[in-house]
């Protein structure tokens, strides 16, 4: 792309010399030199055409001056616009003036050839290196907004109403999950869907990583776990089927950490698998106490295939809730570098009321991370799903 230089000058004879002494770069195609007598008509060329890299500028012209000309462009807002004045030898005053108002550099008359030419091409790396970064600019701002995309796309994706049973089912249950990425995006997912009449299936799940490629395998892993999970009766079973399929199409050795149980809701009883994932929290109604389910030690999907998962279970009585939670809770950091933990969520649940809903228990873990943390940056996604038996 040729260098293009607006030469404004009342003086005529300036432009038979700048295009006779820059010949072979005009010849090259380096060089694009247009031509304005004053201000005003330079002013309209930019107008017209705004992509002039240059601009040639004597400060002493009739009709408007280099100076106004010079305020006129900095009104542009154009960075890689480069101004250099041309003013008569030892008329400092107007030198500084423009230099102060941002002109990129002068030169005196009688103008030394050399010289310019040395200063137009110290202006046209200048104007490329400004280019240059707004053109990363305008790449990044494409990422972020693809990012923003990539969001609502996630957002969509996880549940947001609860599956529809009959009446007198849907009566026997509460039901409350949220996500909060630390980036644009995040590898943390939550997924709850009705197996048949009555049984609910839930699910949460972290995949390592951070950013897109966590977000690319995650939805990747609901998707599996979701279609096995609907014709597949076992937690086991699903986990094993899913595994394979992740450990077979796994790039970068991304692996999964997912609990998957099934909450029958005409009994209470709950059956799961646990593939490496943070063990659940059981909350009794009766007392207020908390346990942790009992883990199923196995590992993660994703990570090596041929694996066989084990399933276990348990029971909620009426009013017991029973909370799911990615690693982000409890090692979400203060500004003194000290983790949440497991104890102090333990402590918030166990200090819930019997009557508090799922929607409640959350916003009030989601209380103490944010007055714990107090401001410092969040380092790992944040998932919580928690569902009361009635």
């Amino acid at each position: 792309m040729a260098l293009k230089i607006l030469s404004v000058d009342d003086e005529v004879d300036l432009e038979i010399l700048l295009t006779q002494y820059f010949r072979r770069k005009i010849k090259k195609g380096e060089y694009e030199f247009s031509f304005a007598h004053n201000g005003v008509e330079a002013l309209k060329m930019l107008l017209e055409h705004p992509d002039f890299d240059i601009i040639l500028s004597d400060i002493n012209m009739p009709e408007m001056d280099g100076l106004t000309l010079l305020s006129k462009i900095n009104e542009m807002r154009n960075p890689a616009l480069k101004c250099i004045m041309v003013s008569a030898y030892g008329d400092m005053d107007n030198i500084r003036s423009a230099m102060n108002q941002g002109a990129f550099d002068f030169t005196t008359k009688p103008i030394d050839l050399g010289d310019l030419e040395r200063t137009i091409e110290k202006a046209a790396e200048q104007i490329a290196f400004v280019k240059k970064a707004q053109e990363e600019h305008s790449q990044l701002t494409s990422i972020q907004n693809d990012l923003h995309v990539a969001q609502e796309i996630q957002e969509t994706i996880l549940p947001k109403e609860l599956p529809a049973f009959p009446d007198e089912i849907r009566r026997r249950f509460d039901l409350a999950a949220g996500m909060k990425a630390a980036k644009y995006v995040g590898g943390d997912f939550y997924d709850y869907f009705k197996i048949d009449g009555t049984r609910l299936g839930i699910v949460i799940g972290d995949v390592s990583g951070k950013g897109v490629p966590a977000a690319i395998f995650m939805a990747i892993s609901r998707t599996i776990l979701r279609t096995i999970a609907l014709s597949c009766p076992s937690c086991a079973d699903c986990l094993r089927q899913a595994n394979e399929i992740l450990s077979n199409d796994s790039v970068e050795d991304m692996f999964v950490t997912v609990f998957y149980g099934i909450l029958d809701l005409s009994t209470g009883h709950i059956k799961y698998s646990n593939a490496g994932h943070n063990p659940p929290i059981v909350i009794r109604r009766t007392d207020g106490s908390t346990t942790t389910l009992e883990p199923t030690g196995d590992i993660a999907l994703g990570a090596v295939p041929g694996i066989t998962y084990s399933e276990k279970e348990t029971v909620l009585a009426p009013g017991d809730s029973l909370l799911l939670y990615t690693d982000g809770v409890t090692e979400a950091m203060n500004s003194a570098g000290e983790f949440f933990g497991s104890s102090r969520l333990l402590e918030i649940c166990s200090g819930s009321s019997t009557d508090d809903s799922p929607e409640a228990l959350l916003a009030r873990i989601g209380d103490s991370m944010t007055a714990f943390t107090a401001g410092a940056s969040q380092s790992d996604d944040i998932t919580l799903l928690a569902v009361t038996f009635r």
